[in-house]
């Protein structure tokens, strides 16, 4: 694919890469598992060719990782670090097929390292920043045939769209946006290239298995859309959204606001200005969508590449051509834990409270429900999962007889603590109803089950009702961990058969 391009990588690059991939490394455990992580994991431990919210292909690396490595936080970390070295080249590659020097390549590659998406996506492992990759393979074929004409890079772009579908589906999104625009530039010959129509079958063959697992099940997939705008996007609105593309990238969106205009408006890179339109189709269909201000995270590093491509032909004194990048890097400096947790949480929680005393700003810690905390959304999620997993272990060792028990948690997180982490307490899989745990949850259990190790807020009054001995084993007491309150009850002596309670509560589920 970029036959060449690798026996001559530049060795700034290739020092940036080894950067962004040993600093994540570096600090891969000053804070826990992500609760989505957890997920992933645990959709890792069932590989299938679709799941309750996302496509596949998460759950198929995850599957590969722990094969090869194990479930570890560092496994995990790696991957996602590795990627994001990966990224580096594909940005510095893409300023340069917009017409830049090698010094754009090497503004693109710092603009990628300094932006806050990217510090933040390339460290959790999750289908976003398999997506942010994909997105960016997929415009990078793009542009280099429109330099190059040679069809083979329909061909692979075909192929990255195809396992861009598989990660997630908002790909389909920017493909809607090149179908839409592509016809009104010098390009719409190309629906007449039957390369074109190979690379979309191509395209069309790896997507189909989740295609047809959508079909079968009934398509989820618009459940969980509808579950989304019920619970989440609802708290979407024109200010924060249009002000997270800014902050997003941070100091990056020096970059991103050049490059978009750069697009737009330069002579020099016309032949490209169609990713500018495109850029703004994404940004404006998905604020109509009411989408999650980081759907957009895909389409920046194009711009951030446009970016280092307009620098340099913009900046031409040579002293500010030195300058330019070092000011960048020591004006991101400050905000790099906002991005990357360079401390454990105490450092962090410390770090956003100072920011909140010395200048009154709540940056970053706006949950989704609209709500402010003591860190963001991602690094709450990133802490009591120990915790969890030592109380549902101090709790399953009390039950005598551990054939006739079962772990039940109410959310995802929860019931990823207790399958991933919780396997060095011996503890069995999880069983929950939420997210993709409902797809394998038993029906029915082989003998009469007389002990529960329930995970809520709160016990539910149907188990109250059900259990005559219920014992609080522990709470979450980390006041910074979103699941902070949480509790494990233990729960036996049933009065009633629990399992034809459990037959009648599941009757009808999946």
């Amino acid at each position: 694919m970029f036959k060449g391009e690798w026996k001559r990588i530049d060795p700034v690059i290739l020092a940036i890469a080894l950067f962004n991939i040993a600093i994540r490394l570096l600090v891969y455990d000053n804070l826990e598992y992500h609760r989505d992580e957890l997920l992933y994991l645990t959709l890792g431990q069932h590989p299938d060719f679709g799941y309750a919210t996302v496509p596949p292909l998460i759950g198929w690396v995850s599957w590969l990782l722990q094969h090869i490595f194990s479930d570890s936080l560092f496994a995990i970390r790696l991957f996602a670090s590795v990627l994001g070295g990966l990224m580096i080249f594909l940005a510095a590659s893409m300023a340069r097929e917009m017409g830049g020097s090698r010094y754009a390549a090497i503004l693109a590659a710092t603009g990628l390292t300094v932006s806050g998406f990217f510090m933040r996506t390339f460290f959790l492992f999750q289908p976003v920043h398999i997506e942010v990759f994909l997105w960016t393979l997929c415009l990078l074929m793009v542009i280099k045939f429109i330099n190059s004409g040679r069809n083979r890079f329909l061909i692979y772009f075909g192929i990255a769209a195809g396992f861009a579908l598989l990660n997630k589906y908002l790909a389909g999104l920017l493909f809607l946006g090149l179908l839409l625009i592509i016809p009104f530039t010098r390009y719409r010959n190309i629906f007449r290239n039957r390369y074109f129509w190979f690379g979309m079958i191509a395209g069309a063959f790896i997507f189909l298995p989740n295609l047809v697992w959508q079909a079968v099940h009934g398509f989820p997939v618009f459940n969980h859309i509808s579950e989304l705008y019920d619970t989440q996007l609802v708290y979407m609105n024109a200010g924060v959204f249009f002000t997270d593309q800014l902050f997003m990238p941070f100091v990056g969106s020096i970059f991103t606001v050049a490059g978009l205009v750069y697009l737009l408006a330069s002579r020099e890179v016309r032949r490209f200005r169609f990713l500018g339109f495109l850029t703004l189709f994404v940004i404006l269909a998905l604020f109509v969508l009411k989408g999650k201000s980081y759907y957009t995270l895909g389409i920046m590093p194009m711009m951030i590449a446009a970016g280092g491509a307009a620098y340099d032909r913009w900046v031409r004194n040579r002293i500010l051509r030195i300058v330019f990048p070092l000011a960048v890097i020591l004006v991101a400096i400050p905000g790099v834990p906002a991005g990357l947790p360079v401390w454990d949480k105490d450092g962090l929680v410390t770090y956003y409270s100072d920011l909140e005393e010395k200048y009154g700003a709540d940056f970053g810690r706006r949950f989704e429900d609209g709500t402010i905390h003591s860190l963001p959304q991602d690094y709450a999620d990133m802490t009591g999962w120990e915790e969890f997993a030592k109380l549902a272990g101090n709790a399953y060792s009390m039950i005598e007889d551990k054939t006739a028990a079962i772990i039940y948690a109410e959310n995802y997180g929860q019931a990823g603590a207790v399958t991933i982490i919780g396997k060095k307490y011996e503890l069995p899989e999880a069983v929950s109803f939420h997210e993709s745990f409902r797809y394998w949850f038993p029906h029915e259990f082989p003998v009469e089950i007389k002990s529960l190790v329930y995970i809520n807020h709160s016990l539910g009054e149907d188990v109250e009702e059900l259990f005559a001995s219920i014992r609080l084993i522990g709470r979450i007491t980390d006041p910074d961990a979103r699941e902070y309150g949480a509790a494990v009850y233990l729960c036996e002596k049933p009065v009633t058969s629990f399992n034809d309670f459990w037959r009648e509560r599941t009757a009808g589920m999946r």
